[in-house]
């Protein structure tokens, strides 16, 4: 899927962000006229699945919001100042209106591309014969895995803290397909049945997958239709079985978690690769700080280095840049132990152009060559996760740290000593692995973590807690209940 592709945005799937209603299920599709449009052409087809590709790569969902701003603020990565807008976030604040638009936000962007997924499913429905019934399968499979995605997300942000009583409490609502009137609020256990139904019907239907026979490029056959190619753009059949594991991880389904993952690494790590110390290291101004070969599911977000520049460049001041005190950056990649991670050196630098004497985020800092693959790609879901899970349900621990070491191998450092402690080696990789990419809070909810190291202290903890771990969904959408 070029670039160009991604650009496109569809009346009937992107009417809902553009609508001046709050409320998402407010929405109303486009007549029938416009909707027998779009849906006569397989192109115009295509375009609508992308509209949904587009929705949730912008800033408030995938492009910033639920990456590298709210879950990893929440998670202590940063310094962040009384004065910045995300402060309290980090503080856990979450009566304060800063926080309240930001979640509002979040919500609703989440909600509305429920129900274009839905409004896709539906359509392929009515509208047969468009595709050829094997592009349908893709298709809808994409579609489906999309749903159980932003519900699991969902899930992780505003539901309770699971496997324990309070996973039988009403958490959110599910839905499956269109319609005006409002599911209720359903106990995690059942969100997390929905999400598995949905991506097992999600996995059989993109068992046809080009990525299953040819890998992330598709088909290269010049007769085959190009949408079907750089499918880790897209919702493919190795990214629904990587999150069908980080789904079975979260519900500590520890048996299926492993078999899944390990499936993962065994069939899919020769497609998404480690990356080389070449591609890291020898050029700095092209550097691919994004590890983009490794991954099996990212979304191109074209307001990446505006995020950037809003949040993380050295020329912003000390009280609106998101950066970590030196000394809990050296601390949590262990930089006096290993000073060749490849996850420190490209990515944490001292700025020759400003006057910051601390290191900055340079993860998503733009690339001197603007025709490089991997410029505006958001990583979603990564190999190296399925090792994390694989080890953290390994059944011994000469399996789990061999697990471990193939990852920190490809990270450029040494193997961990056996005598270590298997689960704070596992805290330590999260803690590494994910800066930017928001999955360390859900590590840290789905461990009850008690205590979280505190980004604004060189030392010390943050006391953690369900208070500070469950996001309250928004005050609009409870009152529209």
């Amino acid at each position: 899927m070029k670039k160009l592709t991604l650009y496109i945005s569809v009346l009937l799937l992107m009417i809902a962000s553009l609508s001046s209603c709050k409320k998402w299920l407010d929405v109303k599709p486009e007549n029938v006229f416009t909707e027998q449009q779009i849906f006569s052409t397989p192109q115009s087809v295509y375009q609508a699945l992308n509209g949904i590709y587009l929705s949730m790569s912008k800033s408030s969902m995938y492009g910033a919001n639920l990456t590298m701003l709210v879950p990893d603020v929440m998670a202590q990565y940063y310094n962040v100042g009384s004065s910045h807008k995300y402060y309290n976030f980090s503080s856990y604040g979450f009566s304060q209106d800063v926080v309240k638009t930001v979640t509002d936000e979040i919500w609703t962007s989440s909600y509305v591309c429920i129900t274009n997924a839905n409004s896709f499913v539906a359509q392929l429905d009515k509208y047969k014969g468009v595709v050829t019934p094997s592009q349908d399968s893709i298709l809808r499979g994409e579609a489906i895995a999309l749903r159980a995605f932003f519900h699991f997300d969902m899930l992780r942000l505003f539901g309770p803290m699971y496997n324990t009583a309070d996973s039988i409490l009403p958490s959110i609502p599910y839905y499956k397909k269109t319609g005006s009137s409002y599911n209720g609020y359903l106990p995690g256990n059942n969100v997390m049945d929905s999400v598995l139904d949905d991506l097992k019907t999600a996995e059989a239907l993109l068992s046809n997958d080009p990525v299953i026979t040819f890998g992330v490029a598709g088909n290269p056959d010049p007769n085959t239709d190009a949408f079907f190619r750089n499918r880790n753009l897209r919702m493919n059949y190795y990214a629904v079985k990587a999150l069908q594991a980080r789904v079975y991880m979260y519900r500590n389904d520890k048996a299926n978690a492993y078999q899944t993952s390990q499936l993962v690494i065994a069939n899919a790590q020769k497609y998404f690769p480690w990356i080389t110390s070449t591609a890291v290291l020898s050029n700095k101004d092209n550097a691919d700080r994004l590890f983009s070969t490794e991954m099996i599911f990212a979304v191109q977000s074209l307001e990446m280095y505006g995020n950037y520049n809003k949040y993380f460049a050295p020329a912003n001041s000390d009280g609106s840049i998101l950066a970590p005190l030196d000394g809990r950056l050296n601390t949590m990649m262990e930089s006096s132990t290993y000073p060749n991670d490849y996850r420190l050196n490209p990515c944490w630098i001292y700025p020759t152009a400003s006057s910051k004497s601390y290191r900055t985020f340079y993860k998503f800092a733009d690339v001197s060559n603007t025709d490089l693959k991997f410029r505006y790609m958001m990583p979603l879901i990564r190999i190296s996760e399925m090792y994390y899970i694989a080890a953290e349900t390994a059944p011994d621990n000469a399996t789990a740290f061999g697990l471990l070491n193939t990852v920190r191998y490809n990270r450029g450092d040494a193997n961990i000593p056996g005598t270590a402690v298997l689960a704070t080696e596992i805290k330590k990789e999260y803690q590494k692995e994910f800066y930017g990419e928001g999955q360390l809070f859900y590590y840290y909810k789905r461990t009850k973590t008690t205590a979280i190291p505190n980004g604004s202290a060189t030392s010390g903890n943050v006391t953690m807690d369900k208070t500070k771990y469950v996001v309250p969904i928004p005050q609009s959408e409870t009152n529209f209940h």
